[in-house]
Protein backbone atom coordinates (compact mmCIF):
# COMPACT_ATOMS: atom_id res chain seq x y z
CA UNK A 1 0.00 0.00 0.00
CA UNK A 2 2.92 2.38 0.89
CA UNK A 3 4.44 1.56 -2.43
CA UNK A 4 1.47 2.46 -4.18
CA UNK A 5 0.51 6.03 -2.45
CA UNK A 6 4.66 7.09 -3.08
CA UNK A 7 3.73 6.35 -6.55
CA UNK A 8 0.85 8.62 -6.49
CA UNK A 9 2.25 11.43 -4.29
CA UNK A 10 3.14 13.49 -7.52
CA UNK A 11 0.00 13.00 -9.01
CA UNK A 12 -2.28 13.81 -5.62
CA UNK A 13 -0.14 17.10 -5.72
CA UNK A 14 -1.04 18.04 -8.88
CA UNK A 15 -4.97 17.43 -8.16
CA UNK A 16 -4.61 19.56 -4.81
CA UNK A 17 -3.43 22.06 -6.82
CA UNK A 18 -5.86 22.66 -9.26
CA UNK A 19 -8.76 21.93 -6.65
CA UNK A 20 -6.75 24.78 -4.32
CA UNK A 21 -6.92 27.57 -7.73
CA UNK A 22 -10.81 26.42 -8.88
CA UNK A 23 -12.66 27.46 -5.14
CA UNK A 24 -16.49 27.14 -5.95
CA UNK A 25 -18.98 28.52 -2.90
CA UNK A 26 -21.49 26.38 -1.15
CA UNK A 27 -24.54 24.96 -4.06
CA UNK A 28 -22.26 26.29 -6.60
CA UNK A 29 -19.58 23.10 -6.87
CA UNK A 30 -20.61 22.24 -10.55
CA UNK A 31 -17.00 22.36 -12.20
CA UNK A 32 -15.56 20.44 -8.96
CA UNK A 33 -17.80 17.94 -9.23
CA UNK A 34 -16.90 17.74 -12.61
CA UNK A 35 -13.76 17.52 -12.76
CA UNK A 36 -14.12 14.47 -9.78
CA UNK A 37 -16.25 12.64 -11.95
CA UNK A 38 -13.62 13.09 -14.66
CA UNK A 39 -11.22 11.48 -12.78
CA UNK A 40 -12.95 8.45 -12.30
CA UNK A 41 -14.97 8.02 -15.62
CA UNK A 42 -12.42 5.78 -17.25
CA UNK A 43 -12.02 3.74 -14.06
CA UNK A 44 -13.52 0.22 -12.63
CA UNK A 45 -16.58 1.92 -10.66
CA UNK A 46 -19.67 3.23 -10.40
CA UNK A 47 -20.04 7.12 -10.88
CA UNK A 48 -23.35 8.37 -9.25
CA UNK A 49 -24.11 12.06 -9.68
CA UNK A 50 -27.28 14.01 -8.57
CA UNK A 51 -29.88 15.94 -10.99
CA UNK A 52 -31.19 18.02 -8.24
CA UNK A 53 -27.99 18.62 -6.52
CA UNK A 54 -24.19 19.29 -7.07
CA UNK A 55 -21.52 16.67 -5.41
CA UNK A 56 -21.22 12.73 -6.46
CA UNK A 57 -20.99 9.56 -4.93
CA UNK A 58 -18.69 6.70 -6.43
CA UNK A 59 -18.72 2.71 -4.85
CA UNK A 60 -16.18 0.10 -5.18
CA UNK A 61 -16.98 -3.30 -4.50
CA UNK A 62 -20.09 -4.76 -3.77
CA UNK A 63 -22.24 -6.51 -0.92
CA UNK A 64 -22.60 -5.72 2.75
CA UNK A 65 -21.27 -3.89 4.85
CA UNK A 66 -21.04 -0.72 2.82
CA UNK A 67 -18.31 1.48 4.19
CA UNK A 68 -18.56 5.10 3.50
CA UNK A 69 -15.81 7.71 3.39
CA UNK A 70 -16.54 11.56 3.16
CA UNK A 71 -14.73 14.55 1.24
CA UNK A 72 -16.64 18.17 1.76
CA UNK A 73 -15.89 20.09 -1.53
CA UNK A 74 -17.40 23.65 -0.93
CA UNK A 75 -15.23 26.63 -0.27
CA UNK A 76 -16.13 29.66 1.67
CA UNK A 77 -16.74 33.12 0.49
CA UNK A 78 -14.61 36.02 2.27
CA UNK A 79 -12.61 38.52 1.94
CA UNK A 80 -8.50 37.58 0.90
CA UNK A 81 -6.35 40.62 -0.09
CA UNK A 82 -9.18 43.26 0.01
CA UNK A 83 -11.21 41.26 -2.62
CA UNK A 84 -13.90 38.99 -2.10
CA UNK A 85 -13.81 35.39 -3.32
CA UNK A 86 -14.48 32.09 -2.71
CA UNK A 87 -11.45 30.46 -0.65
CA UNK A 88 -10.47 26.97 0.22
CA UNK A 89 -9.49 28.23 3.80
CA UNK A 90 -11.22 25.53 5.69
CA UNK A 91 -9.09 22.53 3.99
CA UNK A 92 -11.94 21.47 2.06
CA UNK A 93 -9.31 20.80 -1.23
CA UNK A 94 -7.55 18.55 1.53
CA UNK A 95 -9.90 16.66 2.60
CA UNK A 96 -11.20 15.66 -1.75
CA UNK A 97 -7.63 15.54 -2.13
CA UNK A 98 -7.35 12.81 0.60
CA UNK A 99 -10.26 11.54 -0.44
CA UNK A 100 -9.41 10.78 -4.18
CA UNK A 101 -6.04 9.86 -3.04
CA UNK A 102 -7.83 6.77 -0.80
CA UNK A 103 -10.40 5.64 -3.74
CA UNK A 104 -7.23 5.54 -6.33
CA UNK A 105 -5.13 3.37 -3.86
CA UNK A 106 -7.74 1.39 -3.39
CA UNK A 107 -8.68 0.79 -7.25
CA UNK A 108 -4.86 -0.03 -7.29
CA UNK A 109 -4.33 -2.15 -4.70
CA UNK A 110 -7.72 -4.18 -4.93
CA UNK A 111 -11.56 -3.47 -4.28
CA UNK A 112 -12.99 -5.58 -1.47
CA UNK A 113 -14.83 -8.93 -2.34
CA UNK A 114 -17.35 -9.37 0.19
CA UNK A 115 -18.15 -4.86 1.04
CA UNK A 116 -18.98 -1.67 -0.54
CA UNK A 117 -16.88 1.16 0.16
CA UNK A 118 -18.20 4.55 -0.81
CA UNK A 119 -17.12 7.83 -1.56
CA UNK A 120 -19.23 10.59 -1.19
CA UNK A 121 -17.80 13.90 -2.26
CA UNK A 122 -20.44 15.99 -0.39
CA UNK A 123 -21.85 19.72 -1.16
CA UNK A 124 -22.45 22.80 1.41
CA UNK A 125 -20.95 21.50 4.78
CA UNK A 126 -20.07 25.67 5.15
CA UNK A 127 -23.59 25.69 5.19
CA UNK A 128 -24.40 23.07 7.07
CA UNK A 129 -27.13 22.19 4.76
CA UNK A 130 -24.92 19.47 2.42
CA UNK A 131 -25.70 16.59 4.76
CA UNK A 132 -28.92 16.79 5.06
CA UNK A 133 -29.69 16.92 1.36
CA UNK A 134 -27.30 14.15 1.16
CA UNK A 135 -29.24 12.25 3.43
CA UNK A 136 -32.56 13.25 1.68
CA UNK A 137 -31.28 11.83 -1.66
CA UNK A 138 -30.45 8.31 0.05
CA UNK A 139 -27.10 8.68 0.14
CA UNK A 140 -26.93 7.01 3.69
CA UNK A 141 -29.37 4.63 3.56
CA UNK A 142 -27.15 1.85 2.85
CA UNK A 143 -24.54 2.96 4.99
CA UNK A 144 -23.14 0.58 7.90
CA UNK A 145 -19.87 2.74 8.71
CA UNK A 146 -19.32 6.32 7.93
CA UNK A 147 -15.43 8.04 7.88
CA UNK A 148 -14.79 11.73 7.68
CA UNK A 149 -11.57 13.90 7.91
CA UNK A 150 -10.69 17.27 9.23
CA UNK A 151 -7.58 19.26 9.38
CA UNK A 152 -6.51 20.79 12.58
CA UNK A 153 -5.69 23.74 13.68
CA UNK A 154 -1.61 23.92 15.36
CA UNK A 155 -3.26 24.60 18.69
CA UNK A 156 -5.23 21.82 18.70
CA UNK A 157 -2.87 18.75 17.25
CA UNK A 158 0.41 19.32 16.47
CA UNK A 159 2.03 18.62 12.53
CA UNK A 160 2.22 15.03 12.14
CA UNK A 161 -0.07 13.47 14.94
CA UNK A 162 -3.70 12.12 14.54
CA UNK A 163 -7.01 11.45 16.80
CA UNK A 164 -8.92 9.41 15.58
CA UNK A 165 -12.17 11.40 16.45
CA UNK A 166 -13.47 14.68 16.65
CA UNK A 167 -16.00 15.37 19.23
CA UNK A 168 -17.27 18.96 17.40
CA UNK A 169 -19.68 21.03 19.10
CA UNK A 170 -23.28 22.10 17.81
CA UNK A 171 -22.99 25.39 15.83
CA UNK A 172 -26.58 26.88 14.94
CA UNK A 173 -27.19 30.51 13.07
CA UNK A 174 -30.21 33.05 13.73
CA UNK A 175 -31.22 35.82 11.48
CA UNK A 176 -33.44 38.21 13.03
CA UNK A 177 -35.60 41.36 12.21
CA UNK A 178 -37.10 44.39 13.94
CA UNK A 179 -40.04 46.26 12.60
CA UNK A 180 -41.47 49.07 13.81
CA UNK A 181 -42.14 52.76 13.22
CA UNK A 182 -39.60 55.56 12.72
CA UNK A 183 -39.85 58.48 14.77
CA UNK A 184 -38.62 61.77 14.88
CA UNK A 185 -35.13 62.46 16.58
CA UNK A 186 -36.91 64.89 19.58
CA UNK A 187 -39.78 62.24 19.93
CA UNK A 188 -38.78 59.36 20.90
CA UNK A 189 -41.36 58.29 23.35
CA UNK A 190 -42.76 57.72 20.14
CA UNK A 191 -41.49 54.36 18.79
CA UNK A 192 -39.38 52.00 19.82
CA UNK A 193 -35.39 52.74 19.11
CA UNK A 194 -34.49 49.85 17.05
CA UNK A 195 -30.96 50.73 18.26
CA UNK A 196 -31.71 50.52 21.67
CA UNK A 197 -33.93 46.92 21.67
CA UNK A 198 -30.88 45.92 20.28
CA UNK A 199 -28.39 46.69 22.72
CA UNK A 200 -31.04 45.40 25.04
CA UNK A 201 -31.12 42.08 23.13
CA UNK A 202 -27.19 42.02 23.49
CA UNK A 203 -27.61 42.58 27.54
CA UNK A 204 -30.44 39.79 28.06
CA UNK A 205 -28.08 37.57 25.52
CA UNK A 206 -25.16 38.09 27.70
CA UNK A 207 -27.51 37.31 30.87
CA UNK A 208 -28.22 33.44 29.81
CA UNK A 209 -26.57 31.36 32.43
CA UNK A 210 -26.18 27.52 31.63
CA UNK A 211 -24.25 24.97 33.04
CA UNK A 212 -20.60 26.14 32.58
CA UNK A 213 -19.14 22.94 32.44
CA UNK A 214 -20.64 22.38 29.24
CA UNK A 215 -18.50 24.79 27.01
CA UNK A 216 -21.06 27.30 25.04
CA UNK A 217 -21.34 30.51 23.78
CA UNK A 218 -23.99 33.12 22.25
CA UNK A 219 -23.06 36.72 20.53
CA UNK A 220 -24.36 38.82 18.18
CA UNK A 221 -22.52 39.41 14.63
CA UNK A 222 -24.75 41.59 13.23
CA UNK A 223 -26.68 44.05 13.31
CA UNK A 224 -28.04 46.79 11.10
CA UNK A 225 -30.19 49.81 11.94
CA UNK A 226 -30.70 53.24 10.80
CA UNK A 227 -29.61 55.59 7.93
CA UNK A 228 -27.64 58.76 6.99
CA UNK A 229 -29.99 60.85 8.65
CA UNK A 230 -29.44 61.68 12.00
CA UNK A 231 -32.14 63.15 12.98
CA UNK A 232 -34.18 59.84 12.67
CA UNK A 233 -34.84 57.02 15.60
CA UNK A 234 -35.13 54.05 13.54
CA UNK A 235 -37.28 51.30 13.70
CA UNK A 236 -36.14 48.94 11.77
CA UNK A 237 -33.48 46.42 12.25
CA UNK A 238 -31.66 43.43 11.18
CA UNK A 239 -29.32 41.04 13.11
CA UNK A 240 -27.33 38.04 13.00
CA UNK A 241 -26.65 35.50 16.46
CA UNK A 242 -24.18 32.82 16.58
CA UNK A 243 -24.65 30.02 18.98
CA UNK A 244 -22.29 27.22 19.98
CA UNK A 245 -22.65 24.27 22.10
CA UNK A 246 -20.19 21.16 23.11
CA UNK A 247 -23.96 19.39 23.39
CA UNK A 248 -27.32 19.43 21.19
CA UNK A 249 -28.84 19.62 24.34
CA UNK A 250 -27.49 22.68 25.39
CA UNK A 251 -27.66 24.16 22.20
CA UNK A 252 -31.36 23.65 22.51
CA UNK A 253 -31.85 25.36 25.95
CA UNK A 254 -29.67 28.01 24.25
CA UNK A 255 -32.12 28.66 21.17
CA UNK A 256 -35.31 28.42 23.65
CA UNK A 257 -33.87 31.35 25.82
CA UNK A 258 -33.26 33.28 22.66
CA UNK A 259 -37.07 33.02 22.14
CA UNK A 260 -37.47 33.83 25.27
CA UNK A 261 -35.66 37.05 25.22
CA UNK A 262 -37.62 37.84 21.36
CA UNK A 263 -40.80 37.79 22.55
CA UNK A 264 -39.95 39.56 26.10
CA UNK A 265 -38.49 42.61 24.02
CA UNK A 266 -41.20 42.54 21.12
CA UNK A 267 -43.69 42.78 24.37
CA UNK A 268 -42.11 45.30 26.21
CA UNK A 269 -41.49 47.77 23.30
CA UNK A 270 -44.68 47.07 21.08
CA UNK A 271 -42.82 45.94 17.95
CA UNK A 272 -42.38 42.97 16.30
CA UNK A 273 -39.61 40.94 16.00
CA UNK A 274 -39.30 37.49 13.94
CA UNK A 275 -36.17 34.86 14.10
CA UNK A 276 -34.81 32.24 11.25
CA UNK A 277 -32.88 29.82 11.92
CA UNK A 278 -30.16 29.55 8.98
CA UNK A 279 -27.14 27.02 9.18
CA UNK A 280 -28.02 24.56 12.10
CA UNK A 281 -24.86 21.75 12.25
CA UNK A 282 -25.04 19.06 15.51
CA UNK A 283 -22.64 18.04 17.95
CA UNK A 284 -20.64 15.12 17.14
CA UNK A 285 -22.50 11.71 17.67
CA UNK A 286 -19.82 9.05 17.74
CA UNK A 287 -18.97 5.35 18.09
CA UNK A 288 -16.90 3.52 19.83
CA UNK A 289 -16.72 0.95 17.03
CA UNK A 290 -15.43 3.31 14.17
CA UNK A 291 -12.78 4.98 16.53
CA UNK A 292 -11.14 1.95 17.80
CA UNK A 293 -11.03 1.09 14.11
CA UNK A 294 -9.25 4.32 13.54
CA UNK A 295 -7.15 4.40 16.35
CA UNK A 296 -5.68 0.70 15.21
CA UNK A 297 -5.09 2.37 11.17
CA UNK A 298 -3.13 5.43 12.82
CA UNK A 299 -1.16 3.36 14.78
CA UNK A 300 -0.17 0.26 11.84
CA UNK A 301 0.07 3.72 9.26
CA UNK A 302 2.09 6.51 11.28
CA UNK A 303 3.28 4.38 14.52
CA UNK A 304 1.77 4.77 18.26
CA UNK A 305 3.97 7.43 19.16
CA UNK A 306 1.88 9.75 16.55
CA UNK A 307 -1.79 8.75 17.79
CA UNK A 308 -3.23 11.54 19.75
CA UNK A 309 -6.75 10.86 22.26
CA UNK A 310 -9.97 11.94 21.16
CA UNK A 311 -9.84 16.05 19.95
CA UNK A 312 -12.67 17.88 21.74
CA UNK A 313 -13.52 21.32 19.75
CA UNK A 314 -16.16 24.13 20.08
CA UNK A 315 -16.40 23.89 16.06
CA UNK A 316 -18.72 22.34 14.19
CA UNK A 317 -19.62 20.12 11.25
CA UNK A 318 -22.26 18.78 9.40
CA UNK A 319 -21.15 15.32 8.81
CA UNK A 320 -22.60 14.29 12.53
CA UNK A 321 -26.27 14.75 10.65
CA UNK A 322 -25.60 11.43 9.20
CA UNK A 323 -25.50 9.19 12.56
CA UNK A 324 -28.31 11.88 13.79
CA UNK A 325 -30.40 11.05 10.98
CA UNK A 326 -29.44 7.59 10.48
CA UNK A 327 -28.85 6.38 14.22
CA UNK A 328 -27.66 2.81 12.80
CA UNK A 329 -24.41 4.26 11.33
CA UNK A 330 -20.76 4.11 13.40
CA UNK A 331 -18.83 7.10 12.44
CA UNK A 332 -15.87 9.10 13.40
CA UNK A 333 -13.63 11.73 11.91
CA UNK A 334 -9.88 11.58 11.61
CA UNK A 335 -8.37 14.28 12.82
CA UNK A 336 -5.13 15.92 11.10
CA UNK A 337 -1.98 17.52 12.28
CA UNK A 338 -0.66 19.41 9.94
CA UNK A 339 0.68 22.82 10.84
CA UNK A 340 -1.95 24.70 10.30
CA UNK A 341 -2.07 28.25 10.88
CA UNK A 342 -3.20 31.34 11.37
CA UNK A 343 -6.48 29.48 11.88
CA UNK A 344 -9.30 27.71 9.99
CA UNK A 345 -11.16 29.91 8.10
CA UNK A 346 -8.34 32.57 8.11
CA UNK A 347 -8.04 34.26 3.99
CA UNK A 348 -4.80 33.25 4.47
CA UNK A 349 -4.54 29.52 5.83
CA UNK A 350 -1.81 27.11 4.70
CA UNK A 351 -0.51 23.53 6.13
CA UNK A 352 1.85 21.46 5.61
CA UNK A 353 0.94 19.59 2.55
CA UNK A 354 3.30 16.66 3.20
CA UNK A 355 0.38 14.74 5.42
CA UNK A 356 -1.75 14.58 2.82
CA UNK A 357 -0.20 11.04 1.81
CA UNK A 358 -0.22 9.85 5.42
CA UNK A 359 -3.74 10.76 5.88
CA UNK A 360 -4.52 8.11 2.66
CA UNK A 361 -2.83 5.81 4.17
CA UNK A 362 -4.75 6.06 7.62
CA UNK A 363 -8.16 6.38 5.90
CA UNK A 364 -7.23 3.70 3.26
CA UNK A 365 -6.16 1.38 6.24
CA UNK A 366 -9.45 2.08 8.29
CA UNK A 367 -11.16 1.06 5.44
CA UNK A 368 -9.82 -2.37 4.73
CA UNK A 369 -10.09 -2.95 8.60
CA UNK A 370 -13.46 -2.37 8.46
CA UNK A 371 -13.96 -4.96 5.88
CA UNK A 372 -11.65 -7.53 6.98
CA UNK A 373 -13.85 -7.19 10.91
CA UNK A 374 -17.24 -7.20 9.16
CA UNK A 375 -16.34 -10.62 7.14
Amino acid sequence: MKSIIEKLTPYLKKVFNHLHESPEISWEETETTNYIKELFKQKDCKISPFENTTGLTIEVGKGKPVIAIRADIDALWQEVNGRFQANHSCGHDAHMTIVIGTLLTILENGSPENATFKFIFQPAEEKGTGALAFVDNGVADDVDYLYGMHLRPMEELKNGRFAPAIGHGAARFIQGEIQGDDAHGARPHLNGNAIQIGAELVQHLNNIQINPMVPHSIKMTSFHAGGKSANIIPGNATFSIDVRAQTNEVMNLLSEKVEQIVAMLANMHQVSITTSTGANVAAAVLDDDAINVMREAISESVGEENLEPVITTTGGDDFHFYTIKRPNIKATMLAIGCDLEPGLHHPNMAFNHEVIPKAVEILTRALYKTAKINQ
